[in-house]
């Protein structure tokens, strides 16, 4: 099969004809029709994420049909259409595991970056972990909610029930983020690169109350912050932006330093959390949500083969939503 693979860091992925993976037990073979390429696989890449063992094919937002299944799989079917998400496996016995807390677990495996992912015509992925899709949907708009879905909702969960919610770093997450919770009924405004015009207008298209630069107050104080952006410096802002009692979520698997930054503004029982990972939980509460909202995805579609191209497309902003490769 075909597939791009990571073979050093930094390096642009390579173009490679690899042995088709067999699934062992308790796995699914996927033919992948679409994968999301996230900002987590720019961090893969670049060596932003410890210990990735190399050559290993990135990408962990994949949509497409079980071709193969391995020997105890009894939940899920040849030709059924799945998700295979970051979270591709985790030990189910340590302390985390045991008290719902998948997402920690000590001893985990990620899909296109501890295990192989879905750059490439097909994943091997563990069964429990592969999420069932149904037969609605167009697959390339789809895959995002794979990853991007699944932290926004994670991070959307965390930030709590405020009805006034800012969003900083208006990318593939925050476009879908925004959409649910104005489904909800709150607020959202939305926090661009500076002079990102098109992204603000983008957030504004859908439904955000105002929008503007990063570094820029809102117009009201937040009930609560997200932040998408692996950006460290808009932690101290954020924390300016929400009031009293509020809440920061920091969304992001890799984040640059935080900056130091007078107590006064954490003071007044403000918050500081960060969102690691995913649980199945939140894509069986999450999926149902989504098609109730009905989330439009903004995609850009790249043949396998222009998956460096996607990247650096990624890297640089130079598109709005989501980047996705179709083998």
């Amino acid at each position: 099969m075909r597939a791009m693979q990571l073979e050093r860091i930094g390096q642009p992925l390579a173009l490679r004809e690899v042995p088709l993976p067999q699934p062992g037990a308790g796995e699914v073979r996927v033919k992948v029709s679409a994968c999301g390429v996230c900002r987590t696989d720019l961090h893969v890449v670049d060596g932003e994420l410890p210990a990735a063992p190399l050559p290993i094919i990135p990408g962990h937002e994949v949509v497409g049909r079980i071709d193969a299944l391995g020997p105890g799989v009894t939940d899920l079917t040849l030709g059924q259409r799945v998700g295979v998400p970051w979270l591709g496996h985790t030990c189910g016995h340590c302390s985390h595991c045991q008290h719902a807390e998948e997402n920690l677990c000590e001893a985990p495996q990620f899909t296109g970056y501890t295990r192989p992912g879905g750059y490439a015509e097909y994943v091997v992925a563990d069964a429990r972990f592969t999420f069932a899709l149904g037969e609605d949907g167009d697959d390339v708009a789809t895959a995002p909610l794979l990853c991007a879905g699944l932290i926004g909702w994670r991070s959307l969960v965390k930030a709590g029930d405020g009805r006034r919610l800012g969003l900083y770093g208006f990318g593939a997450a925050a476009h879908i983020v925004l959409q649910v919770a104005r489904w909800q009924g709150r607020e959202v405004y939305a926090f661009s690169r500076p002079g990102d015009l098109a992204a603000q207008a983008f957030a504004r298209s859908l439904g955000a109350a105002w929008a503007g630069d990063s570094g820029m107050p809102p117009p009201v104080p937040l009930d609560a912050a997200i932040i998408y952006a692996p950006a460290g410096e808009l932690v101290p802002i954020a924390l300016r932006a929400v009031r009293k009692g509020g809440r920061v979520v920091c969304a992001g698997i890799h984040m640059s330093d935080i900056p130091s930054f007078p107590y006064d503004i954490l003071w007044h029982e403000r918050e500081l959390l960060s969102v690691a990972n995913l649980t199945r939980q939140d894509g069986l509460d999450f999926f149902p949500i989504a098609a109730q909202v009905g989330i439009r995805t903004e995609t850009h579609a790249y043949p396998l083969e222009q998956a460096n191209q996607a990247l650096d497309d990624l890297r640089h902003g130079r598109f709005q939503g989501a980047a996705v490769l179709v083998p």
